[in-house]
């Protein structure tokens, strides 16, 4: 197994489509285990706090979010409620090089999804982590943070290169 996967920009088509679900039955087989496993290992080694399936060119609900002061695998996740309160913050994205700019969100989200064993996990996640759920959630529809954006803060949007 190499130690990472290459990482997608905008360009990619896949970083642009919706990602299917995972079977359950899928979930603890060691490919996908290892899987979960590279998925981890590039978001650490791209620096990110958190990475999704598309990114690396496989259109699976699936992301990564480090969270809780952990790597957490977050298999076919659903945001279930949001909060009317929104914070405004400064995003970037591993699939959108050096550009950086102010999205906002619901200041408060509960995720459900399942765990890398299959079961079934609940989060209620305020500010920078609810912030990291919603974006990495993002990417399973197709949806970048620069779709999102009100304000470029570094680099420049659109991309002209």
């Amino acid at each position: 197994m190499s130690p990472a996967y290459e990482v997608l920009t905008y360009k990619n088509a896949s970083v642009r489509e919706r990602s299917l679900e995972v079977d359950a039955g899928e979930i603890t087989t060691k490919e996908f285990q290892d899987y979960l496993d590279k998925l981890i290992i590039t978001m650490h080694a791209e620096d990110g706090i958190g990475i999704a399936s598309p990114q690396v060119g496989i259109n699976k609900r699936v992301f990564i979010a480090h969270i809780k002061h952990q790597d957490i695998a977050f298999i076919n996740p659903k945001i279930v409620k949001t909060s009317e309160a929104t914070v405004e913050t400064e995003e970037g994205c591993l699939s959108v090089p050096h550009v950086y700019g102010i999205v906002t969100r619901p200041k408060r989200v509960t995720i459900t999804a399942l765990d890398r064993h299959g079961r079934k996990m609940e989060f209620d996640l305020k500010n920078t982590e609810a912030v990291i759920v919603q974006h990495e959630n993002d990417h399973l529809d197709g949806v970048l943070f620069v779709d999102k954006m009100t304000e470029v803060t570094k680099g420049t949007y659109p991309i002209t290169n």
